[in-house]
Parts: C-alpha cells; structure tokens; sequence
C-alpha cells in the first residue's frame, strides 16, 4: 500500500465508526522518544520518520505537526497535499482544531498514545467549536495494518549494582519516604527509564535506549507490582526481583488501577497516558513529576565513574575515527552511510558497545545543515572535498551513554565556514567554563552559548541540552539547557553542551560535549556556593575550522587545556599513526 492508499483506507474506517477524524501521535504507550516496530503509526500512514511529531486526519484534511527540528524533512518525507506541515509552537494542534472542526464533529484518539494533560487540552479545544474529544477502545490504524509487527518479546537484563550503585531495596524506600512526605499511598511509573532505573534492569524492546517497556506500582506499604509478560524474565531477573517486586501480567494493570480504590495516588499527568488516569476511577489523584526523574537525574558516585570511564572508552574510539576518516576522506569515495558505519565499528572494537544510543546523524555539505538528519544507504551524499561533513553519534555501554558531536572540514574551509564554527566553539566554551549558583536552570545559561551567533545576527532552532541517561536514554529529564527550561541544575546531573549554526542547503555545524554538574571550588571571598560543569567527552576538535582570532584569551586557553586532558586521557590507548594524528589534532595553539 502508498501512503496515500493507506490514507483512504484509514478514511474509510472513520467513516465506519462514525469518527470526523483521528489524532496519531509518534508516541507508543509509553510515551517514548524510540518505538518499537509496531508502533511506528506516523511513520507507516504519512511516511515520517522523525523522533516526534503529530498528525491529524480528517475526513477531507490534514496536518502534521514538527519542531524546528524536522521543519526540512516533514517536507522531504510526506505528501503535503494530504498532511500540511505545520510548526508545533507557532501553529499548534489545538488552534488547527480551531479552524477545522465544527460543531457536532467527533474526533477520535487512542487513550493509550495521549497522555491525561494532552488529552484534556485536546478535549477543551474540540470543546471550544462544538465538537467531542472520542477516547476508543482499539486504535483504528492498526485495523488496517494488515502486515503490522508484533509487539516486542525481548528478554530484560539485571543493572548490577556495581553499575547501578543503588540496591532495589534502597530506591524503593527513597520512593517510599516521597509518596509520604506528598501524601501519597501509591504511585504509578509510566516512563520506561523511570521503570528499568527504580527495579535495576534493562530492556531491549526499542532501539537504541535499554528501557524496559512495562508499567509499575510503588507503593508506600507492601511490595511494589511490575506489570510485565514473565515470559521476558530470565530466571535471573526473576531473582533480582522477587525480594521486592510483585510480578504481574499486562492485563492485570487495569483492574490493579481501579483496586486502588479511593486511595491517593500520584501520576505524572504529562507523560501518564490518558488510559490510566482513567482507569484510576475514584482515586484522588495528585498530579506531580515522576518520583523517579529528579533522582535518576543525579547520577551517584558510581554513575559518574562509570560515565567517566564510558567516556575515556568512546574518545578513543572517535580519536581512531577521526584520524581515518582525516586520512581517507580526500581520496573519495566515501558516504555518509558507509562512513557512519566505519564509526560505529570503531565502538564495536573497544569490545563493550551495547548499541548506539541513537541513530547516528551523519551530513555531508548540504545534510549537515539538517539538525536531524537520518541517513540510509539508498539514498545518501558522497563526502566532498571542501565540503563540511557533521557527524553526531553515541554508545550504549553498561557503565554509561554517550553522545558526541564532530563538525569536520574535508579539504580546505571558507572564510565563512571558520568563522561560523568558531563563533559556534565560542558557545560551547562559554557554557562549558561557566560557574552557577545552585538553583540556576538552563534558560539562565542557554544565552552563553548563542551569544557569539546573535553578535552576528545568526542562531539556531534547538535546544542547546538535554539531560543524558546512566545506560538509559540519551534524552533524559528533567534538566534542559534552553530558552524556557525553569528546571534547577543540581549536581550529578549530564547535560549535553552542543550549539549549532545551520545555513539551509549548504553546511551545518554543531559541536557536543557532555557535561557533569558537580560543586564547584570555592570563591574567595564569595558569598555562595556555587555549582560548575566537569566536561566528560573526550575528543578532539578540528582546528582547522578554528579562527583563533576571534576566540578570548580565556576561550583559548580552556581548548588548550581541553586538548592537552584529551591528549593525555584518550593517547595512553593510541599508538603509531594514530596517536601521532592526536598529538597533531591536540597541539596547543599558544
């Protein structure tokens, strides 16, 4: 089937259950950022294949809506006479609902794929026009996918404590001790992060993240219930559990929901879907952040060596990417794909990748001005010489997740392009050197790293952090560095530092470290405590593409500094020609 065949037939259908239109999120059940197979509805109706976006469908229109991420490819990968590519800040869902549904209208959802507060925004913007916000029972895409995958049957793994740093026993009682001081018996966990961090185990349903794709009960007396096929649990799971955790079938979570009774349970309304805040019933609900996410953010002192020591791993592994791709790349005949590959290999060597920990964005010349750009093998650009070439990629390893990113120059820069990256380099210093007293949030520090592009008149759409996982997802709450986040940084807390500059249809540069929070040494003389940044990626950057002149006297020396750390840290692991390509890629400029 097309996708505009796909289209008619799902028409169809509504036209059947008397529906004026559907809602299809990118979101599974879990509200995740990677879906298993049979999830993927907004990529098997429309054709898009970005990590987020919505759709609505109505008898005779429609519309899809991206972020400034995707604003490029929603137009390269659907038909937008069916779908409309609109932007989810400036045109959101519920005012295209505004102008589009009239009075009587019945618009569908499945309750499982909106969380409570998407639906109830939903609901009051049918509201608004005369129309109804329908919950139903299936959802009617999957009544047409007639060849649709089946849902995962992956075996979990057990975290070790040497990795985790944390018992079950020890996070279930931290979790108890916050259900009483909000006032809460119990709590439901709907995130799979939250579910794999509280019970120390691992999944392998969707790509890249090792979640666990179940749902849970915390309680604050008596054992915790893991909803889950047993059939997942290797007889070593099973014992990991057994002291704390109840094991229970899919299906039993529903009536589990509604035996609550008129107990006072916490949900996360944000990520919960609409489904369970249903299914509560007569509860008292008190709608708060995930119990799970502020302390899973804080990574423990076992979490930050491991990450350190992840770390030290993949720079050696980018240090030996970089130093082939330098030599190869002028000779031709390379892709993005192909070189993509070439990276991942060099991860596979190191003899403990687990996986990516995402799809590597690999751009060449034009690409690379795509933030999220996904390459495949059949359709993909040659690396060209004087050309950029952007490679954002990551691991997966037991002690840590990594996520790193390289802007290199094969052959010889423009003016243009160095003093784009340097005001980009500048950024990230900036952000990197910064101290901040403790109850800063990111939208305080985000300025740093755009000030150098807005001295110029440039910027870029995105974000310029996200939190990153312990072996969990390399996008993690609650902590962000952008324009609106009001989230405290706290120590042990990774955050990604990676600005960008992106001219549409011709480069794109983006530089990425990670970040661990941690207290920062005291001031003399200062009258706060005060919280700094302990860079943990370990990798060069290309100097290439730097113009020294427009770097501070402080900027330069922190990448000298930076060069020599990498150099030392990341060379012990080199040898021949690939650690003299790293002495030369680290050579200090003063």
């Amino acid at each position: 089937m097309t996708h505009k065949s796909r289209v008619n037939a799902l028409r169809l259908r509504l036209r059947k259950q008397k529906l004026n239109g559907l809602i299809i999120p990118r979101q599974d059940e879990f509200q995740g950022e990677y879906v298993a197979a049979y999830a993927e509805r907004l990529r098997w109706l429309p054709g898009f294949a970005g990590s987020w976006g919505l759709a609505i469908l109505t008898l005779n229109k429609g519309a899809i809506f991206v972020d400034g991420r995707y604003t490029i490819q929603v137009r390269q990968q659907v038909d937008t006479k069916i779908f409309t590519p609109r932007h989810l800040v400036d045109e959101p869902p519920t005012a295209w609902i505004a102008e589009n549904l009239k009075k009587g209208d019945v618009l569908g959802f499945d309750p499982w794929l909106l969380t409570a507060e998407q639906a109830e925004r939903f609901a009051a913007a049918c509201a608004k026009v005369g129309a109804r916000l329908q919950p139903l029972a299936s959802n009617p895409i999957d009544t047409i996918w007639d060849d649709q995958p089946k849902r995962p049957a992956a075996s979990l793994s057990v975290q070790p404590l040497q990795f985790a740093g944390q018992s079950v026993a020890e996070k279930l009682a931290m979790i108890s001790k916050l259900l009483a001081k909000a006032g809460a018996d119990a709590t439901v966990l709907t995130q799979p992060d939250s579910v794999a961090w509280a019970f120390n185990i691992r999944g392998h349903d969707v790509p890249y993240t090792p979640v666990v794709l179940a749902y849970a009960i915390l309680k604050r007396k008596g054992k915790a219930e893991l909803f889950i096929d047993k059939a997942k649990l290797p007889e070593d799971v099973q014992a990991h559990l057994k002291k704390s955790v109840t094991i229970r079938k899919p299906g039993e979570l529903e009536p589990a929901l509604k035996a609550l009774g008129k107990s006072t349970v916490q949900i996360d309304g944000a990520w919960a879907p609409a489904r369970i805040k249903a299914a509560l019933g007569k509860a008292r609900i008190i709608n708060a952040t995930d119990l799970c996410v502020l302390p899973k953010a804080k990574k423990n002192k076992t979490e930050q060596e491991g990450a350190r020591a992840a770390h030290r791993r993949d720079g050696v592994a980018m240090s030996r990417f970089l130093c082939w791709l330098e030599a190869a790349a002028p000779h031709g005949g390379l892709t993005e794909w192909s070189v993509a590959e070439k990276l991942q290999q060099f991860r596979k060597d190191t003899g403990m990748l687990l996986d990516l920990s995402f799809d590597s964005i690999a751009g060449a010349g034009p690409n690379a001005a795509i933030p999220h750009y996904h390459v495949n093998p059949d359709n993909c650009l040659p690396l060209r010489i004087n050309e950029i070439f952007l490679i954002d990629s990551g691991g997966q390893y037991q002690d840590g997740t990594t996520d790193i990113t390289r802007t290199v120059i094969v052959g010889e820069p423009t003016d243009e392009m160095r003093d784009r990256f340097t005001r980009v380099l500048k950024g990230m210093i900036d952000v990197s050197c910064i101290r901040f007293p403790k109850g800063t949030c990111g939208s305080q520090i985000d300025v740093l790293a755009r000030q150098s592009l807005w001295a110029a008149g440039l910027d870029y759409d995105h974000g310029t952090g996200h939190g990153v996982g312990s072996y969990l997802s390399v996008h993690e709450g609650p902590a962000r560095i952008n324009k609106s986040d009001r989230t405290p940084l706290e120590p042990g807390m990774i955050l990604s530092n990676e600005p960008g500059f992106y001219k549409q249809n011709e480069y794109g540069i983006r530089i990425e470290n990670l970040l661990l929070i941690h207290e920062a040494k005291a001031i003399d003389g200062g009258e706060r405590p005060m919280l700094g940044f302990e860079t943990l990626t370990l990798c060069p950057i290309d100097r290439r593409l730097i113009d020294t002149k427009l770097l501070t006297r402080d900027e330069l020396h922190w990448l000298d500094t930076y060069h020599a750390r990498v150099l030392k840290e990341v060379g012990d692991h080199l040898s021949g020609d690939e650690l003299t390509w790293l002495r030369k890629a680290c050579a200090p400029f003063n």
